[in-house]
């Protein structure tokens, strides 16, 4: 994934402007493609530059409101459709439990605690961040509803796994 297809997607649904999606990246994609200001306003003015997006209205301050365009969700639906997701995934967290055998029994189960700790505060974190919206049935809240269930899915399992994990440890 890429910032480009986040944003194209966002203004799939609907008008934005960039402080309009950074606030969005906050509240709901943070937690699967992280994005700050900068990088939003400068792919903004790529995708704006390449013609996938439009400035639909300026307003003060230089306020901008993009829409996207006809070959903005053309590439859209291309990327959803036919470029193939990433299967490489990196893993800090067990590429350091591989690694766990060079501390001590009661180190390496701290860090097991710490993950369960971790897991368990992420659970929370995305319980409020789904009781606090007012989901509809617009696209992005049914299929952002999806993803969030992912993550709190997730979020259960490692908890879980961890858990499970520090009591093999002799």
């Amino acid at each position: 994934m890429s910032l480009k297809h986040a944003l194209l997607g966002l203004l799939s649904d609907r008008r934005a402007s960039g402080y309009d999606l950074l606030k969005t990246f906050e509240t709901s994609l943070a937690n699967v493609w992280p994005a700050n200001q900068s990088q939003i306003y400068t792919e903004l003015t790529k995708l704006a530059g390449s013609g996938l997006i439009t400035v639909a209205a300026e307003g003060p301050r230089g306020r901008k409101e993009y829409e996207i365009t006809d070959e903005g969700l053309a590439e859209l639906r291309h990327w959803l459709t036919e470029v193939t997701p990433q299967r490489v995934i990196r893993s800090d967290v067990l590429l350091r439990v591989f690694f766990l055998g060079v501390l001590s029994p009661e180190q390496a189960r701290a860090y097991l605690t710490d993950l369960v700790d971790m897991s368990q505060s992420g659970y929370e974190q995305l319980r409020q961040l789904h009781d606090s919206i007012d989901w509809d049935d617009g696209n992005l809240s049914v299929y952002g509803r999806i993803a969030l269930e992912y993550g709190l899915r997730f979020n259960a399992m490692r908890r879980e796994w961890a858990e499970w994990a520090a009591q093999q440890i002799k």
